[in-house]
């Protein structure tokens, strides 16, 4: 970094990946927390003389070779930091004071210091002890995607083939009229759409979880994944708890055309016009997130995800392998696919669209819906907001409401 550069670091001031440490007696434990719970989210840059403020304080001169050389012995010593890893600091300069600059890296690895296991939450270091939050990390450092492991007892039987017919009509009406899953028979159909396969490492041949998630059995989803299930909730006079719930614990496909049930239930419906076209703003809307929770969820987390309907707006939220923090928009959006093969299968049948196309939709077409933005956050837990328009909400709650003709057609 140059001057500038460290200048601007130090007057924003300490982040998810910025960090600064006095240090003006040598290097203290809550150095080593940090690089441990930056090895252990997204890296990030430690910065040894600084103030918590951003203040350029300075270490000795003359101690901070000393102080490098510590800092080495101590990151390879597995007693004190599991599993080691090689970082080299740098000695710089700024405003005439001596600084050491410890670049981080994230790795592949979940690391503890001293057998305690950190975690970078905004700008701080954080003990992770619970047992879902330590499976968490595991998951987000995997490079495999879940959805492929295989699973060499699921037979054919454990899948519902009776959905396989409708799924054909849809993916023909959505292909324009024709699609290669109509000449093929459901063997075929499932090998084409990855369900079936083989682990490469392993050896091991079979259906793998996206067919689970997809296709599964009742019986046989919660064997695979015990804790699945998608909550979806109405909030608005009982905000604590909730107004009305369905558990939805069915394969993706079922769970996907519930959501949407319970969202016509209990959603407006705004008249709009495109093109002389008139199109259902809630289900453009709602098909988008009820579509990305169902496919881009981490399905091996223990956290449930949830479909919530409030009077002022309606989220969802779930496990998520993450991959881009912050708040995601139509102009920094990266598109990651965290299960392709289950968002191939939902674009096939018509239920989703390329990648990244839903986040451009949510952004045009909320602001029709209820006038203001959403807001896509991701972190550990992904969650969608999208605002809702109060007056829309209790027109719908109350029909006759303000009307001086209650039998008048609203349109």
């Amino acid at each position: 970094m140059d001057a500038n550069e460290l200048t601007s670091v130090f007057r924003i001031g300490e982040t998810i990946a910025v960090e600064f440490k006095r240090c003006g007696n040598g290097i203290e434990s809550d150095v080593y927390e940090t690089v441990c719970s930056f090895l252990n989210r997204y890296g990030g840059d430690i910065f040894l003389g600084v103030l918590d403020d951003g203040t350029v304080a300075g270490v000795a001169e003359k101690a901070a070779p000393d102080m490098v050389r510590n800092f080495i012995s101590q990151i390879s010593n597995p007693d004190i930091l599991s599993p080691t890893v090689c970082l080299t600091p740098k000695i710089i300069m700024h405003e005439g004071k001596t600084l050491i600059h410890i670049h981080i890296l994230p790795s592949a690895e979940v690391h503890s210091y001293k057998r305690v296991i950190y975690d970078r939450i905004q700008d701080a270091d954080v003990k992770v002890t619970a047992t879902a939050q330590i499976a968490q990390m595991y998951i987000r450092k995997q490079e495999i995607f879940t959805e492929r492991k295989i699973y060499p007892y699921v037979s054919i039987e454990d899948l519902r083939l009776d959905l396989l017919p409708k799924l054909r009509t849809m993916a023909v009406n959505s292909g324009g009229g024709q699609h290669p899953w109509t000449a093929m028979t459901d063997e075929e159909l499932l090998k084409s759409a990855r369900l079936y396969g083989k682990d490469r490492v392993t050896g091991a041949e079979g259906y793998n979880l996206a067919a689970v998630m997809l296709l599964g059995r009742d019986d046989v989803i919660p064997d695979v994944v015990p804790a699945y299930l998608t909550d979806a909730l109405l909030r608005r006079i009982d905000t604590k708890r909730y107004d009305d719930r369905e558990i939805i614990r069915t394969n993706l496909i079922e769970s996907y055309e519930c959501l949407m049930a319970f969202a016509q239930k209990y959603l407006p419906d705004k008249f709009y016009l495109e093109d002389d076209q008139r199109k259902s703003l809630r289900t453009i809307i709602t098909r988008e997130i009820i579509a990305n929770t169902l496919i881009h969820r981490e399905y091996t987390s223990s956290y449930q995800a949830k479909f919530v309907i409030e009077r002022s707006r309606m989220y969802v939220e779930n496990a998520n392998r993450c991959a881009q923090l912050g708040v995601l928009t139509p102009m920094n959006l990266e598109p990651n696919p965290k299960n392709p093969i289950i968002a191939a299968f939902f674009r096939n049948i018509g239920y989703a669209d390329q990648l990244g196309s839903g986040v451009r939709n949510l952004y045009h077409y909320s602001k029709f819906y209820s006038g203001e933005a959403p807001e896509l956050r991701e972190d550990d837990i992904f969650r969608i907001t999208v605002p809702l328009d109060v007056a829309l909400v209790d027109a719908m709650e109350n029909p006759t409401q303000g009307r001086e003709n209650p039998t008048q057609d609203q349109e």
